[in-house]
């Protein structure tokens, strides 16, 4: 005889393993236990258990193996007579998934349409989670099995806990990703920073969201990082300010080198009249001074670096048209001086010895932003209205 291919042996084994322990827990269970009636057991001497006579038992294996083909055999027939109801279950539940996926893409038949992309995706997972649930409730019921639901539904709590515990990090991240989607700080296409991390808004799934940074790469923060974060949103605003620093020589006019560099800046296209370009004195000393300007731009017409290398590239043109100079990077030494007459050094510029007409009125560049932040229904500090 030839001997059996081993991928044929291997797939019979676990029938014979399965056949064997039914027939040995079906022979477990045909065993009779002892009847309440059965006489007490004799307790024999020795002498008399030498001279008892052996005890047959008689074992109808066959009667047991027809107990075991009837057995099936009702079974089978049973399941054959309701193959229509588990057909017919089958199709609920097929018919119920398709319902579902149907109604989940068109939510503005429930009025459940958002405007958050996001809010829609989960809404759209539960209300097909929903109809499908329901199918399968409704075709246990056919089957006359519903006291499975209760057993599955215990199980699925203790189950639940336990994967709770195990995914912790998961569950924070997809509820984390919930409150973002209806807190919504951000909207695609904003740049923000959260922590050190800088970018566009791509996008916000269960479980991350997805920046693309300045230099054109993918990052991907989880949300609950996201959520507990140091958020700066740098779109939420249209109008932002932009500054740099001019460093020019100690001997220079401050009111000169403001006063070119302001009419410089507002002559850039793009550059807001309201809040209108404006100058602080940084740092006096020996290495000259340092003069910061700044200038307003809408971030939805002008670009913010493209507007700031402008405005200092024409500060440095008409600085050097002008004569002002930047701070001398050579030490001069006087070996002699003339009589000090007041005069001033030759080559300085005079500085005004007025402030009349200077402007050192209180900075109100952003109260019209943050009175329009103060207006949010969501605030906090504004005082409740109180109910008579």
């Amino acid at each position: 005889m030839s001997a059996l291919p081993r991928s044929e042996s291997r797939c019979r084994r676990p029938a014979l393993y399965i056949a064997a322990a039914l027939l040995l827990a079906l022979f477990a269970l045909g065993v009779p236990q002892a009847s309440a009636a059965a006489p007490a057991p004799v307790v024999q001497t020795p002498a008399a258990a030498e001279t008892a006579p052996p005890v047959e038992v008689d074992v109808d294996v066959r009667g047991r193996f027809d107990a075991v083909y009837d057995e099936i055999r009702e079974r089978t027939v049973r399941m054959i007579a309701h193959l229509p109801l588990l057909l017919a279950a089958i199709v609920i539940v097929l018919l119920a998934a398709r319902l579902g996926r149907l109604v989940s893409q068109r939510l503005h038949w429930l009025r459940l349409r958002t405007r958050n992309p996001y809010l829609d995706g989960l809404m759209r997972r539960v209300v097909h989670g929903v109809i499908l649930v329901a199918g399968v409730l409704v075709a246990l019921d056919l089957l006359n099995a519903t006291a499975l639901v209760g057993a599955l539904l215990g199980s699925a709590g203790v189950f639940g806990l336990a994967l709770g515990f195990a995914f912790k990090d998961i569950a924070e991240n997809y509820i984390a990703g919930i409150l973002l989607s209806l807190r919504r700080p951000f909207s695609p296409g904003d740049t923000v920073r959260i922590d050190s991390y800088e970018g566009k808004v791509a996008a916000l799934s269960a479980r991350d969201m997805v920046l693309v940074t300045m230099d054109g790469n993918e990052l991907r923060l989880p949300n609950a990082l996201v959520f507990k974060a140091v958020l700066l949103n740098f779109s939420s605003n249209p109008r932002r300010r932009f500054e740099f620093t001019f460093n020019v020589d100690a001997s220079q006019s401050i009111r000169k080198a403001q006063d070119i560099a302001l009419a410089e800046i507002a002559g850039i296209e793009g550059v807001l009249a309201d809040p209108a370009p404006s100058w602080s004195v940084v740092e006096f000393g020996s290495a000259g001074t340092v003069l910061r300007f700044f200038g307003w731009i809408d971030q939805r017409q002008s670009d913010l670096g493209k507007t700031r290398s402008e405005a200092i590239r024409l500060v440095k043109g008409a600085f050097w048209r002008a004569g002002i100079e930047g701070p001398r990077t050579t030490n001069h030494v006087v070996l002699s001086r003339a009589v000090d007459d007041g005069a001033p050094p030759r080559g300085a510029d005079l500085e005004p010895a007025t402030s009349i007409g200077v402007d050192t009125s209180v900075n109100r560049d952003i109260d019209r932003q943050v009175a329009d932040v103060q207006n949010s229904d969501q605030n906090l500090l504004n005082p409740k209205e109180s109910t008579p």
